[in-house]
């Protein structure tokens, strides 16, 4: 058996100081990572003449930039878990046949996904809401930000593995170099050579590729504890299944997120117009901007729980679930406090437009009501992942957006609500799905855990 490197040995020291030790770095990450996404808005909202149009249009590529981050978590966060069972019973041979694996199924899955996406590209963005005016620019950022699917995918799906194996500053260093280059581009593309969109999509194009040949970088290098190497990327039945296996929860998690951003704008646009498509666009970023911390903080202790479940220290994985439940509830509920005290300030970080703004401050205001329920969601979902419980992770990926949002999305507008209806439905689904999925995680996998505690 392989001998685990102090530094990278999950089953030392306090829980809740791993957990942070790995949380820390992600939550800059992560944190930067979102400047990929937000800071290109932020700009393009403040362009003046058409912005409001132009963000728009950005926001109508969501679901597709959401599909290619969803097939990198079905083979990166999918292989992780379980990359870091294997390190923690010492396996280092199967930790290296899954991440090899991982890094083929990326590469297969960003070709098929970009030939895809540019053949049917025009009848995909008007089944997501498109008009003819907002397509213009939906398809100009598209034409060159699907150049960068592959390095999206790599940097995102493989980024987990350097995280797994004790490194998160090196982690957090692979999303701060690309994020730094696309923050610097974005104002000389977009302004400077007055390219609007294509600019910004090409600076995210570049800063993604930077990010991609860092993670790679470290991966095939010497520092690495299990390295990336020629000889494990061959494809293995088993371990493609394995993989596949629990990372369709995540998968369906953010495939169900691309499916809910479709309905919306579908259904926005029919209500109330380009207008209200571009309100969803910057309310979706804010929401982003607060689950980063508590996306952070799973993250971060899904490594540690699974190292721990795999070491059979399941006294620490009980640990490692109670700290990741209460620190989410304490900063949904403050996050939520601060939304509804400062609606316009968050909004008007990615729009100076007043019609957009009056009519997005309301909607703000309802998609965070009882956004304290998030936090029962994520904790939930993360147990159940990090112990390799895919049939629960699956299903409650299902429920809270597709069982529910969508269904809700479709009729409440129908039933008097209007445009309120669409942004009333995320957090009726909060509710009853974050709740549904945290009791149900307490009376299977906490239960089970907690008797393989006592029996230790």
């Amino acid at each position: 058996m392989g001998r685990t490197q102090p530094k990278t040995d999950f089953s030392q020291g306090p829980v809740w100081r791993r957990i942070l030790d790995q949380a820390g770095p992600l939550i800059v990450a992560q944190l930067v990572h979102l400047l990929y996404n937000v800071v290109d808005r932020i700009y393009i909202g403040h362009m003046g003449d058409g912005s409001g149009l132009a963000l728009t249009g950005v926001g109508l590529t969501f679901p597709i930039v959401t599909l290619i981050m969803a097939f990198a978590a079905l083979f990166g966060t999918g292989g992780v878990p379980l990359f870091s069972m294997a390190r923690g019973a010492g396996d280092q041979a199967r930790a290296g046949r899954i991440l090899g694996n991982s890094f083929t199924l990326q590469l297969i899955s960003a070709a098929a996904l970009t030939v895809i996406c540019y053949l049917f590209m025009r009848p995909i963005l008007f089944a997501f809401g498109a008009s003819e005016e907002s397509f213009l620019y939906a398809r100009a950022y598209l034409d060159i930000y699907l150049v960068g699917t592959v390095f999206s995918m790599l940097a995102t799906g493989l980024n987990g593995y350097i995280n797994a194996q004790g490194f998160p500053r090196i982690g957090m260093l692979s999303i701060v170099i690309g994020a730094a280059v696309n923050i610097a581009l974005d104002p000389v593309f977009i302004f400077a050579l007055h390219m609007g969109v294509r600019g910004a999509a090409l600076a995210t194009v570049i800063s993604q590729a930077l990010s991609a040949l860092w993670v790679l970088r470290f991966l095939t290098g010497k520092q690495a504890v299990v390295p990336l190497k020629r000889g494990n990327m061959a494809l293995q039945a088993r371990v493609v299944g394995d993989i596949a296996k629990l990372g369709t929860a995540t998968f369906i998690m953010q495939g169900t997120t691309c499916l809910v951003q479709i309905v919306c704008n579908a259904t926005l646009q029919q209500f109330g117009g380009d207008v209200y498509v571009g309100v969803m666009t910057v309310v979706n970023s804010v929401r982003e901007v607060f689950l980063l911390p508590i996306n952070g903080i799973t993250s971060g202790g899904q490594p540690v729980i699974s190292f721990n479940y795999g070491a059979k220290r399941y006294d620490r994985v009980l640990q490692g679930i109670r700290f990741n439940t209460l620190i989410g509830a304490g900063y949904t509920l403050l996050a939520w406090v601060l939304v509804l005290l400062l609606p316009r300030l968050w909004f008007g970080i990615f729009s100076d437009d007043p019609v957009m703004t009056e009519a997005g401050v309301e909607a703000l205001r309802i998609y965070f009501f009882g956004f304290v329920c998030m936090a029962l969601q994520f904790a939930g979902q993360s147990a159940f992942t990090a112990l390799g419980d895919a049939r629960h992770a699956i299903f409650f990926s299902l429920l809270r957006k597709a069982i529910i949002v969508v269904p809700l999305t479709l009729l409440l507008p129908r039933l008097g609500f209007g445009v309120r209806g669409v942004f009333l439905a995320e957090p009726i689904s909060n509710a009853v799905g974050g709740t549904a999925c945290y009791l149900t995680m307490r009376i299977t996998q906490l239960r089970r855990i907690r008797r393989l505690a006592e029996q230790a």
